[in-house]
């Protein structure tokens, strides 16, 4: 029978107590403290009350002998840093167990205090550095220190079981199974007889390693020296159910069964229970077990999968709003590598249109699995659906081109991906967007072996509009119309859309034929049943203002705007008549109109058209300085705004680069002018205005040069605004013949120009001015150049009388006539010098031609003879 003595105080006499019968926890701290009794006497029967299950006798016994305990002993130090401790212990044990956060904090903090009063004691005690690394393994943030504590116990002894097993729990958590693995296998050999939780952990280490066999047998031992162990119950249910056979997921369900018999709120069997429900279709259960999982663990990776299994119950039963509440709780909960919450918080977020946060979390899931096909395919998707022309948009849809691409590389024959990837194509490369479609139709016809649907038609004929390729468009339109009326009667509403879509693009088609009366008999059509199409007014004015008719044009326009009286469309065409007509103040109002709607104040274009407007002023005549700076300063101002909603509208930057030319800097408005034409050389304006710059620079060669390529590249017929700058080019540059024949070419296009006719009287007048001053210009010249004189008088003279006040001085052509005049009166004396001249030269002509017979006569008498 055990016993304890306690020393009587001041006496050789004994208390004996039998450790089968200890009396009430008060008396026996009484005798102790009121005999003043040594340490090792408190551990021991604090220890027993333990070990009876009187916890709070125990407390009270480890709590009390700092201040009454005899420490005045051989061998104390050991012992009060063990009864710390022992006590701290038993604060982290019930710290594991406790769910309220504030209790579980406390009883860390405690611990952490008993520790560090058994450090100042002995620190390097193997049992107390090993007490206080499962402290710190526990607290989940310090495993550092905890593998720092273990690594000095094994380096004063390699066999210790206790840290061989912490250091295989600090392995597994840093991913390092197979280190992990070892220490338990040293451990074992280390001791045979080790507890069931060692061969528990070899089987969660070849889990991992997938050495699924090896696991199994690892768990089957571990069941036979524990039967009642759950975590092995639970990892050899894992094994039956990965298997997908009846039988096996038969045997892993009673293995969870069993589990749940011995302990019913472990929340790893309650979790696996409720994804075997899930799979059952038993809704009420997997809620019911996941509560139960979520509450009875503090761990967040178990809570996390508790809120998965809630998440996809509702998500199932069509209750998005709890679904995406539980999604989005079990993310929060979840490490990185779980990655299923993501991917249903990411379809939550597609279901509530919320496309950006959905990108994130697929972008979560995707770095987690790289190659995961639905994840690629769904990300595409929502890439390619992006509609803004931002840089980093951009970016997100090459990624996407990048991702659809290889889900059709796994999977050729996935439709969805095919047509997904031509949408995507269609912004970037038209050919290949084209290939994609036409990829897409063959599975359908050949595999599928189902109809193309009137979407893809339609698309496909969108494409080849784009490419030019109009007849081709024109059959697949036709081919979409005829598909759309024969899948009519399976979802009216549906394919008549898409009729209403096809037939607008028909005559879009039909304009770019030329064919305009059967675009507009299109486009009527389309009014007559749906009435509030603004598009189809929009095209009719276009149609009407692309053939003069501009008030037929403007009363289109305005039917659009009676339907949306804020339509920017509408306005902007109706502003783009006036600006047409060189009516800049109706104009201005109309954009101005536009910027002021909420909706449409960063509109690039309306911005852009009123920089252009107050740039337009510039070019009218004025004696203002502060009103000519006034008005520079605003278009730069229209220009820059427009510049900081899109870096990259080229028209702005060729708007900044006119004002700064106007204000004098040369060197910058050329240079930037020769970066918007390095970006694209498609827009005219640009070449035009590089050209100015040169002129401006009297750089005329360069100039001509590029006026003339703008010519070639850009005008087929001649433009008569153009062949002014060439000639006043050609004028700057001496060449004055060239100029003349610019201005003639200009001309035949507009013959009641006055302005043209002025300039053309002027070359005239300087080239006669010129031959008439050359001493070497012979009588067929100057006769010409006579000539060109009398006709720039006579021009000169009607312009005087009937030209254009608001375009040139009408006295400055008078006076340009009287000079022409007195050149003509001057010009006699030239006439005359130059007939002298050739009368001479043909006298010497013909004496040289009479020397010339005369020696053919005499070498030919010579022969004779």
């Amino acid at each position: 029978m055990a016993s304890v003595e306690i020393p009587l105080k001041d006496t050789d006499e004994v208390i004996e107590l039998d450790l089968d019968q200890l009396p009430d926890g008060e008396e026996v701290l009484g005798i102790l403290k009121q005999e003043n009794a040594p340490l090792q006497t408190w551990i021991t029967l604090g220890l027993e009350y333990y070990k009876q299950g009187k916890v709070d006798d125990f407390v009270k016994i480890f709590e009390s002998w700092q201040n009454d305990a005899n420490c005045s002993y051989a061998g104390s130090d050991k012992d009060q840093m063990t009864a710390l401790d022992t006590l701290a212990a038993y604060y982290v044990q019930q710290a594991r167990k406790e769910k309220n956060k504030e209790r579980k904090k406390d009883l860390f903090t405690q611990a952490t205090l008993l520790y560090t009063m058994a450090d100042k004691i002995i620190m390097y005690d193997q049992n107390h550095l090993l007490g206080r690394a499962c402290f710190f393994l526990l607290e989940g943030d310090k495993m550092d220190q905890a593998d720092a504590q273990f690594n000095f116990v094994l380096n004063q002894d390699a066999s210790n079981i206790p840290a061989l097993l912490g250091k295989a729990c600090i392995s597994f958590n840093r991913k390092d199974y197979r280190g992990a693995l070892a220490y338990y296998k040293k451990a074992l050999r280390t001791n045979p007889n080790c507890p069931a939780a060692v061969r528990l952990g070899m089987g969660h280490c070849f889990m991992k390693l997938g050495k699924f066999e090896k696991a199994r047998l690892a768990f089957v031992r571990a069941m036979a020296l524990d039967s009642k162990s759950v975590g092995t119950l639970v990892g050899l249910a894992v094994l039956e159910l990965n298997s997908k056979e009846a039988d096996s997921i038969k045997n892993g369900v009673q293995l969870l069964s069993k589990a749940y018999t011995i302990d019913s709120g472990n929340p790893m069997v309650l979790n696996h229970l409720a994804n075997h429900f899930f799979f059952k279709k038993d809704y009420n259960k997997v809620q019911h077990l996941a509560l139960h999982a979520f509450h009875g663990t503090e761990n967040e990776s178990i809570q996390a999968e508790s809120c998965y299994q809630l998440a996809r119950s509702f998500h199932v039963q069509g209750d998005f709003d709890q679904a995406f509440q539980y999604y989005y709780q079990s993310t929060q909960f979840a490490s990185s590598q779980f990655v299923l919450p993501h991917f249903g918080l990411g379809q939550m977020y597609i279901y509530r249109g919320d496309t950006e946060n959905a990108s994130q979390c697929f972008e979560k899931v995707l770095k987690a699995q790289p190659g995961n096909y639905e994840t690629m395919k769904i990300l595409g998707s929502l890439y390619a659906s992006l509609k803004d022309e931002g840089k980093e948009d951009d970016v997100k849809r090459e990624t996407a081109k990048g991702y659809l691409q290889k889900v059709v590389d796994q999977f050729p024959d996935d439709v969805e991906a095919w047509i997904e990837l031509a949408q995507i194509l269609e912004i970037t490369d038209v050919q290949g967007a084209l290939s994609a479609y036409g990829t897409a139709t063959r599975i359908l016809k050949d595999k599928v072996q189902a109809e193309i649907p009137p979407e893809i038609l339609n698309n496909v004929g969108a494409l080849h509009y784009r490419l030019g390729n109009l007849q081709e468009s024109k059959r697949y339109y036709e081919a979409s119309l005829e598909r759309s009326r024969s899948e009519s009667r399976h979802d009216e509403t549906y394919y008549s859309a898409i009729s209403v879509t096809t037939t607008y693009n028909l005559g879009r088609l039909n304009e770019a034929m030329c064919r305009y009366d059967k675009a507009e008999k299109h486009y009527k059509t389309l009014l007559g049943d749906h009435p509030n199409y603004i598009d189809c007014y929009l095209r009719l004015g276009c149609i009407a203002r692309d053939r003069g008719q501009i008030y037929e044009a403007s009363d289109w326009f305005k039917e659009a705007l009676s339907i949306n009286q804020d339509h920017p469309d509408a306005w902007t065409l109706i502003g783009n008549l006036h600006l047409a007509k060189q009516e800049w103040g109706p104009g201005q109002k109309k954009f101005e109109r536009i910027i002021k709607q909420p909706s449409t104040q960063n509109d690039t274009y309306s911005l852009l058209a009123l920089g252009n407007v107050w740039l337009q002023t510039l070019y009218q005549p004025t004696r203002d300085k502060e009103k000519e700076k006034r008005h520079q300063d605003r278009a730069l101002m229209m220009y820059k705004q427009v510049l900081r909603l899109d870096k990259r509208n080229l028209y702005a930057a060729n708007g900044v680069g006119s004002i700064l030319a106007m204000k004098g800097f040369m060197r910058e408005a050329r240079d930037i002018f020769s970066q918007v034409r390095e970006a694209t050389a498609d827009v005219c304006d640009v070449w035009l205005n590089l050209a100015h710059i040169y002129v401006e620079q009297r750089q005329y060669i360069s100039a001509i040069q590029m006026y003339e390529n703008c010519i070639k590249k850009f005008y087929k017929h001649h433009n008569v605004e153009v062949l002014l700058y060439l000639a006043r080019a050609y004028f700057k540059a001496g060449k004055l013949r060239e100029c003349k024949y610019s201005l003639l070419k200009a001309r035949r296009v507009s013959p009641h120009d006055s302005v043209l006719l002025y300039n053309l009287a002027l070359v005239l007048q300087r080239i006669a001015t010129s031959v008439l001053k050359d001493e070497k210009s012979n009588l067929k010249t100057v006769l010409s150049a006579v000539s060109e004189l009398e006709t720039a008088q006579n021009y000169f003279t009607y312009l005087s009388k009937a030209g254009d006040r608001m375009r040139f001085d009408l006295n400055k052509a008078a006076s340009e006539a009287r000079q022409c005049s007195d050149l003509l009166n001057q010009a006699q004396y030239h006439v005359r010098r130059a007939r002298k001249q050739d009368e001479e030269e043909r006298s010497i002509r013909q004496k040289q031609e009479e020397e010339r017979s005369a020696l053919r006569q005499k070498n030919t008498t010579g022969r004779a003879c």
